[in-house]
């Protein structure tokens, strides 16, 4: 899957960007209680999903989702964005003893080694809701923006993914929980890959050029994939 950091502003002006305005240095989306009035009404069918289970080889094996901005680790933070955008949060990670004090619920992969595919297929076997979105932990710069824009669009679609950069975003999108037996079907036939796993339903693909009109777009899609992203963004691993 094709993720470049092309067209994206300079490190020090996405960062600061990103800094609250009241000088504590948390992100765009403040820490507070999750309030279901303050949700679109469509967001309370879906549940926030974060795989942390890849293996991080381009990062030489250190875990992405825990990347640090000026001495804080971000994945609390995207929780915090996740839970005042949806009802439930999900954690997909290999080590789930990693996460069990940030207060979310974490659960393994029933197919180990299977990728992002098999990542998706456990959350919906733990969340209530008929859709969950999903984000990569290697997305730390993720905008409530984004997210309720896809939200917006939702109606009955198998999948909701964004275009971005000249390819699709598989890793930023919504899928339906009833897709659950469909997938386990295409693990076991050795399917293990998102994209060719699209053809085969009901996906809503969203045009690039709607999704660069959602403002935080660009900060939205950015990977941090590799050790030199992380520096280019003054991230510590």
């Amino acid at each position: 899957m094709k993720r470049s950091l092309r067209g994206c502003e300079a490190a020090g002006e996405i960062l600061g960007a990103m800094m609250a305005a009241d000088g504590s240095g948390a992100p765009t989306c403040k820490r507070r209680s999750p309030d279901a009035s303050a949700r679109a009404p469509r967001a309370n069918r879906v549940a926030g999903v974060v795989l942390a289970g890849g293996r991080s080889s381009r990062m030489g094996g250190v875990d992405k989702a825990f990347l640090q901005a000026e001495g804080r680790v971000l994945i609390p933070e995207t929780l915090d964005l996740l839970r005042n955008c949806f009802p439930e949060v999900v954690v997909v990670a290999n080590r789930p003893d990693k996460f069990r004090s940030l207060g979310v619920t974490v659960t393994g992969d029933e197919f180990p080694g299977c990728g992002p595919l098999a990542g998706i297929h456990a959350a919906m076997g733990v969340v209530a809701t008929p859709y969950v979105f999903v984000l990569a932990c290697d997305m730390p710069f993720v905008q409530r923006s984004t997210i309720e824009f896809l939200v917006q669009r939702l109606d009955s679609q198998d999948a909701l993914i964004p275009r971005w950069d000249g390819d699709i975003e598989p890793l930023h999108g919504i899928y339906a929980t009833r897709l659950r037996p469909r997938i386990e079907d295409a693990l076991r036939a050795g399917v293990t890959a998102i994209r060719a796993f699209l053809p085969e339903i009901d996906a809503d693909f969203v045009g690039e050029a709607q999704m660069r009109a959602v403002p935080g777009a660009e900060r939205s899609f950015l990977n941090i994939n590799t050790p030199e992203d992380a520096a280019r963004f003054d991230l510590r691993l």
